[in-house]
């Protein structure tokens, strides 16, 4: 029989190569499938044989058990049983389960969380507030001093701004604006085109404001640069043209959102994206239009965005309902 690290590096393959599995999603799989190993077996070096016949239901329960006992919450002990779920699947397609024994274990209650958002409003007052970042005669005196210390702090401003933007414009990933390039925009159809989870490419419409601001921003590059930049290079570049990295993009929304009115509590890109969800729902556009805007695999993920318009309703509802202004006595 093989190790137990050859079945697990088979799966881990698998769902990095041929699922196409984010590399976050990878490392939490493999973690789960570790920890798996050492609460119920006290070893990694187990051969397959004992790994398979372990994924059953009165095991997979003591584990759910056992992570429950460690103060883990209920979402994060339905990660690790969904993690196993997977396992089993695979373990089944290659002929070693007949069936998925998780699917026997009741995961435990998990409390639904809102989607964290940004007002309209507050997002208006940013990027009023960056204005002029935009004008033209700005444009030009940077380009004048760009290699000056006040002309390197004007491109990260812009830059910064040019980040806020994208994310909350077009409610793409981190991931997905890390991976947009020159030639991602197509300024011709006024679409961009963006590479989602699994590289699945949808294309998203660009508000002509938008379009503006990425052609200035383009321009400042290029400036920065000393020319035109083929279409493979990256769209967004630090003032030394190296491509962003994550916890760049992160540090820049959290400090242009740090003073803004109303906004409060977490600052993140993935905040954004709800933002701009949430933003279109309330305005009534429809679940299936927001859907493929988000790039979401299935319905079932953009509804979550319901219980945010629910809770706007419930507010509007108890405003303006003539019987719910005065508690609904006496059947007024």
């Amino acid at each position: 029989q093989q190790s137990m690290a050859g079945i697990i590096s088979k799966y881990i393959a698998y769902i990095r190569n041929i699922r196409r599995y984010s590399p976050r999603t990878v490392d939490i799989y493999s973690d789960v499938l570790n920890n798996y190993l050492l609460l119920i077996h006290k070893d990694h070096n187990i051969d397959d044989g004992t790994l398979i016949d372990s994924l059953n239901r009165s095991e997979i329960r003591q584990y759910e058990v056992m992570l429950m006992e460690k103060g883990l919450s209920g979402r994060t002990v339905g990660l690790h049983l969904s993690a196993l779920s997977s396992f089993c699947r695979y373990l089944m397609k290659e002929g070693h389960l007949k069936s998925n024994p998780v699917r026997l274990v009741v995961k435990p209650k998990v409390e639904k969380r809102l989607p964290v958002y940004f007002r309209k409003q507050s997002m208006d007052e940013y990027f009023e507030r960056t204005s002029y970042l935009l004008d033209e005669k700005a444009y030009e005196v940077f380009k004048a001093g760009w290699e000056t210390e006040s002309g390197k702090q004007a491109y990260n401003a812009r830059l910064a701004r040019m980040i806020v933007s994208l994310l909350y414009n077009l409610g793409i990933r981190r991931t997905e604006l890390l991976g947009l390039t020159v030639g991602s925009i197509d300024f011709g159809r006024n679409i961009v085109k963006v590479i989602g989870k699994g590289d699945k490419m949808r294309e998203i419409p660009l508000i002509a404001s938008l379009c503006k601001e990425i052609s200035l921003y383009l321009d400042a590059v290029e400036t920065m640069c000393g020319g035109k930049r083929s279409l493979k290079e990256p769209l967004l570049v630090t003032g030394r043209g190296q491509r962003l990295y994550p916890v760049y993009v992160d540090k820049a929304v959290k400090s242009e959102l740090g003073g803004v009115k109303g906004i409060t509590g977490k600052k993140s890109p993935h905040v954004l994206r709800h933002s701009l969800a949430t933003g279109l729902l309330n305005e009534e556009a429809d679940l299936n239009s927001i859907k493929e805007l988000l790039g979401h695999s299935s319905l079932a993920a953009t509804q979550v965005y319901t219980h945010s318009s629910i809770s706007r309703l419930k507010d509007i509802y108890k405003s303006a309902h003539p019987r719910a202004k005065n508690g609904g006595k006496n059947g007024d």
